[in-house]
């Protein structure tokens, strides 16, 4: 016979195991926040602009012509800028202790469509740092691309500046809370089912409907202790008098 659970029976399981769903998501909002607050080291993150664009001319064919030649370029300034040709520059003019490779991992190029703005975004622990990779990265580009493409179209549109309190972009603490709240109100309430599921007790005369599938035809009632002590007692002291 199968069974069938109704929504009822839900919500009678979610609120006898209330406690222990409260329990786990406050527990996992804790343990989300002090992972977010004391564990996990800051990033910060900064950008510059670098305009690609030709020298003017006096007709607007040319200036549509060029225009459309610096937005074919961007794609070949987009990797050039993450090269180590550039990077391994950037590394010996700030004295950093790493490779191009690491440096790399740091520095994100990217483009609106048909824009011919390119921005460069850096992230790093140091927030001083980050500004001064970006800004070098893009000065070292543009004094670069000139010699490895024979170029004169690239100029810094709008450098990285530090500010005076600048706020980390990871980890977002509210957003980890927000996420182990969820988890674990799930967990919560998968442990609420689970322990329903693995409960094969019987506590009341439905149960026992339920599982032997027939109507129950009478019920004993439990006998207490004290009941008990006073009928023996009883027994005793009316043995007692009869023997007497």
């Amino acid at each position: 016979m199968e069974e069938t659970i109704s929504l009822q029976d839900l919500f009678k399981t979610l609120k006898k195991n209330l406690g222990i769903i409260a329990l786990t998501t406050i527990l996992a909002i804790t343990i989300a926040g002090a992972v977010s607050f004391m564990f996990l080291t800051p990033i910060y993150e900064n950008s510059t602009q670098i305009l690609v664009n030709q020298e003017q001319t006096e007709t607007n064919q040319m200036v549509n012509q060029n225009i459309q030649a610096d937005l074919q370029l961007i794609n070949t300034y987009s990797v050039i800028i993450k090269s180590p040709a550039i990077l391994d520059q950037v590394i010996e003019q700030l004295n950093l202790e790493i490779n191009s490779e690491q440096l790399n991992q740091k520095i994100t190029v990217n483009t609106a469509e048909n824009s011919q703005v390119v921005n460069v975004t850096v992230r790093d622990e140091d927030p001083a740092q980050a500004v001064a990779i970006a800004n070098t990265t893009a000065e070292v580009f543009e004094s670069e691309i000139q010699e490895l493409m024979n170029v004169n179209n690239v100029s810094i549109l709008s450098p990285a500046v530090l500010k005076e309190n600048p706020s980390p972009v990871e980890p977002n603490p509210i957003l980890n809370m927000a996420i182990a709240a969820v988890v674990g109100l799930m967990l919560g309430v998968g442990i609420a089912f689970l322990r329903e599921y693995l409960d094969t007790s019987m506590k009341t005369e439905q149960d026992i409907e339920d599982i032997l599938g027939v109507p129950l035809l009478g019920v004993i009632s439990p006998i207490k202790e004290e009941a008990k002590l006073e009928a023996t007692t009883s027994n005793r002291r009316k043995a007692a008098e009869l023997n007497g």
